[in-house]
């Protein structure tokens, strides 16, 4: 764990701002459920939904850390369990290489996390937020001296008849 020079400075009453970006068909199942069964966790956390983890595009965590959140969670199916097959796959690839990348911009590491949690989880998924929230609480405010600057990255195709495009011919023969 990353220690926080600043930790003496952090105000009592400060509380951490946490967006959570949660798989349509699985974690926001589970935080819907934890609601339902009226599990408590922290207010300052913000839910919201994505069609699938393989749909986060890494630029909503970006703007979501320029525009003043503390910490970011992403969160889906169980790799193995996603309606789309292969998203989470793709979400685990992606978010791994991201979560470095905010590691070179200079952030803690802790500030970004990503979890697998099911519909059928409710505790898991409260339990994740309370240790998030704690962990980005010791972190204290994120205090950017400069934007993260945006990323660019190859339009995603928005069928599969276009998706293999970019393909040289000697690959696809």
């Amino acid at each position: 764990m990353v220690e926080n020079s600043n930790a003496a400075r952090i105000p009592e009453d400060w509380e951490p701002k946490i967006v959570a970006f949660c798989c349509h068909w699985c974690t926001y199942t589970g935080a819907d459920l934890a609601g339902l069964n009226r599990m408590n966790y922290p207010a300052n956390v913000r839910v919201l939904r994505i069609p699938c983890s393989g749909r986060m595009n890494p630029q909503y965590a970006i703007e979501a850390i320029n525009k003043g959140c503390d910490g970011v969670l992403v969160c889906g199916c169980h790799p193995g369990d996603c309606h789309y097959a292969t998203g989470n796959y793709f979400a685990r690839r992606r978010m791994m290489v991201f979560k470095r990348l905010l590691e070179y911009e200079g952030l803690e590491p802790e500030r970004f996390q990503v979890r697998w949690i099911s519909g059928a989880e409710a505790g898991k998924f409260r339990d994740t937020v309370m240790e998030t929230v704690e962990q980005v609480r010791a972190l204290g405010p994120l205090n950017l001296t400069r934007e993260i600057p945006a990323l660019e990255f190859p339009p995603m195709p928005d069928d599969d008849d276009g998706a293999f495009d970019a393909v040289p011919e000697e690959v696809t023969q």
